[in-house]
Parts: C-alpha cells; sequence; structure tokens
C-alpha cells in the first residue's frame, strides 16, 4: 500500500525568501523551484503576491501610533507643570511651609 504524501508547509519567511528572488529577475522561476524544491508556479504565485501586496506598505503614511508616540511626552510634561503649580498654590493657601 502507498502512502499519501503530506502537503509541504511554508514559512512566510521562505515564501518571501522565494518571492523576492522571482522578483529579481537573476535566474528563471523554473531554475529557483528546482533549488527550493518548489514547483515553478507556486514561485510564480508568490512572485505574484509580493508585486501586488507591495503598494500597500507604503499607503498611509504615518501611523496614529507614531504621531501619539511623539506628543505624549509634550503632554505628560505640561500635566507634570499643571500640578506642580497647583500644589505650590495649595500650599501657600493652607500656609504650610516646607
Amino acid at each position: 500500500m502507498s502512502e499519501a504524501k503530506k502537503r509541504k508547509v511554508h514559512t512566510p519567511e521562505f515564501k518571501a525568501k522565494v518571492g523576492l528572488e522571482a522578483l529579481r529577475g537573476a535566474k528563471t522561476i523554473n531554475e529557483i523551484g528546482q533549488e527550493y524544491g518548489v514547483h515553478p508556479a507556486q514561485v510564480g504565485q508568490w512572485k505574484k503576491e509580493i508585486q501586488e501586496q507591495a503598494k500597500t506598505l507604503f499607503e498611509g503614511g504615518r501611523s496614529p501610533g507614531a504621531i501619539a508616540a511623539h506628543q505624549e511626552p509634550e503632554l505628560l510634561y505640561s500635566e507634570i507643570g499643571k500640578l506642580k503649580v497647583e500644589l505650590d498654590w495649595l500650599k501657600k493657601k493652607s500656609g504650610i511651609s516646607l
């Protein structure tokens, strides 16, 4: 009785490596497929997917998180300043001297 072949599962890193090599064009898709043990049609699919997804890398510009992270220290320092002024005022009004 023959055993059923198990399907190979490739990591995203492997797919990216093979797809990028296909994009470079230094070797043919058949040569790349033979080198990595992957069917040439699969190499072509990974190459096409990288080409389609590449435009999304640069969409949106700066993320809101990056802008918020830049403004956060400024907000914290302004809050500290307000609290310090309020504390000084309360000390003065209560008559506590340190």
